[in-house]
């Protein structure tokens, strides 16, 4: 048997529950699932606590063109709200002379990244930890960069600012945020499909939806981090990148 998944939310998979087309999603455990993130899985009922995405597949490379380019030579890269951890194995086997750390706030996410990462025996791949982007502490004193992929926009604002003020903290001096997702700017939608997929992502949660470019620059200009870069990538989605002043 095979069932669908409204994907967990990297940061916050305790404040949704929906029915999709009459029927409910579900997780490992057959309840129903309370999850946030805006992705579909299927799940075998054979397989192991390692969960797929489909979008891995068709964004990873051109995430990974990027971040070849603005990471550092070594070092430890922390990766916020890692969800299925397919992104941390496909990284970290690309980037050997780096240390990824994957992280998410979610149960079933931290399972599933865990079984990803014992797949692959990959020995620059961490265990995965607990970290709530929003809170004020996180478990980690340093990383020499931050990667944050879909998380912006499906997530309050709070996590949000708690991302920028925690990278400002633990980043050195020149040490890399990387965001990827969908952003307005100048106040609009750079496509149909993102307002589309706005509406629907605040239909779910209010507190969701495509963040203005510009907000999370001048948020991130609060907390020491200068916006460097931004490029266009595929499904009219964005990579950002920001620099730790100083």
């Amino acid at each position: 048997m095979t069932r669908r998944f409204l994907g967990f939310s990297p940061v916050f998979a305790s404040w949704h529950s929906r029915a999709a087309n009459g029927t409910f999603l579900f997780g490992s455990r057959g309840g129903p699932l309370i999850c946030p993130m805006y992705w579909h899985m299927t799940k075998p009922s054979d397989f192991t606590e390692a969960l797929t995405s489909p979008s891995v597949a068709r964004n990873r490379d051109p995430i990974l063109s990027v971040l070849r380019r603005v990471l550092p030579p070594t070092g430890q890269v922390l990766e916020i709200a890692s969800g299925t951890g397919e992104h941390a194995v496909h990284f970290a086997a690309a980037l050997p002379h780096l240390t990824w750390q994957p992280t998410d706030r979610d149960e079933q996410a931290l399972r599933s990244i865990a079984a990803h990462r014992e797949a692959s025996g990959l020995p620059n791949l961490l265990a995965p930890r607990v970290l709530d982007a929003a809170a004020a502490e996180w478990p980690l004193e340093w990383a020499d960069a931050i990667v944050a992929i879909n998380m912006v926009h499906i997530s309050p604002w709070r996590v949000t600012q708690g991302l920028m003020a925690g990278a400002g903290l633990i980043l050195p001096p020149g040490g890399v945020l990387f965001l990827y997702g969908a952003y307005k700017e100048n106040g609009a939608h750079t496509a149909s499909s993102n307002e589309a997929f706005d509406l629907d992502l605040r239909r779910r949660n209010p507190e969701w939806g495509v963040r203005d470019l510009e907000s999370v620059v001048d948020l991130a200009r609060e907390h020491g981090l200068d916006h460097v870069e931004r490029l266009q990538m595929p499904s009219n989605n964005l990579s950002l990148v920001f620099r730790r002043s100083g």
